[in-house]
């Protein structure tokens, strides 16, 4: 089922009785067609922060956690946000015996959803590090071109050096469209690079230019990474895209070329 017969972008009656249902799956595979060949495409993980998390235990008391969620980048579907959203807040009222009962009921959920296994890992109110960046950071370069919609043309290597380098750096201008609301989405984009030296003017440009672009989160970051790789030719590559929060959640999709290369999961000051 696409997307435009989601709940995302419509007047929705927020439930009151826990509704498993509402949950909305997407095929990931239309938005891999492209760079289904890409090495590391369906390797990786997406982490999601949900930030309105509550249900009563035994004796009726409200009970709140911070959750993160973690979908593997090989599961055949990704979930729509707004019927994430709504999936929790339809527990808010529903009785569980344990934290343990609430976290399983949203695993055997959420993976029927997905089509993989989920986990989520509940944490107290107050219990969520807020992470410094790694690397460094890029915003400050002068690109030599700017556009609005992306494109990997503007990807170069650095032509005064030839040789193999290996770093992380990243750029809080990442910013996108919701393709259902055009609502606007902002992240800072995460690039560990070994491989002949990139300009990072053009990489800069090339994640400038995703500003009026329609795409969900996934769908942005897999087009990040395959782009980088069939054009700068990198002998390893890791993309990891920290989105600022909406409507209770963020999500932060991370392809890797190697495994030993998955970084942690963070959540930054802005999110």
């Amino acid at each position: 089922m696409s997307v435009e017969h989601s709940l995302l972008g419509k007047d929705t009656n927020y439930p009151t009785e826990y509704q498993p249902d509402i949950l909305f799956p997407i095929a990931r595979a239309q938005s891999r067609e492209n760079y289904a060949h890409v090495e590391g495409i369906q390797q990786g993980k997406d982490w999601w922060h949900v930030f309105e998390i509550s249900w009563l235990n035994h004796a009726g008391i409200p009970q709140v956690a911070i959750g993160r969620l973690t979908l593997p980048a090989a599961s055949p579907n990704l979930i729509e946000s707004k019927s994430l959203k709504l999936y929790f807040n339809s527990m808010n009222f529903t009785k569980f015996d344990s934290k343990d009962a609430f976290k399983a009921t949203v695993e055997k959920d959420l993976s029927a959803a997905a089509g993989a296994p989920v986990t989520i890992d509940l944490f107290h109110a107050d219990g969520v590090e807020v992470s410094e960046p790694e690397g460094f950071c890029i915003d400050e370069l002068i690109p030599a071109q700017l556009e609005n919609h992306p494109n990997a043309a503007l990807l170069a290597l650095d032509a005064a050096q030839d040789e193999n380098i290996e770093v992380q750096f990243y750029s809080h201008l990442l910013r996108s469209n919701c393709p259902v609301t055009g609502q606007p989405d902002w992240g800072t984009v995460f690039i560990r690079y070994q491989g002949k030296k990139p300009s990072y003017e053009s990489i800069l440009a090339y994640i400038i230019s995703y500003r009026q672009h329609n795409g969900f989160h996934e769908q942005c970051v897999e087009q990040i990474y395959a782009d980088i790789w069939q054009n700068l030719k990198p002998e390893k590559l890791m993309v990891y895209a920290a989105y600022t929060r909406r409507g209770g959640l963020d999500i932060n999709p991370c392809r890797v070329s190697d495994l030993t290369w998955m970084p942690r999961p963070i959540r930054l000051a802005r999110q």
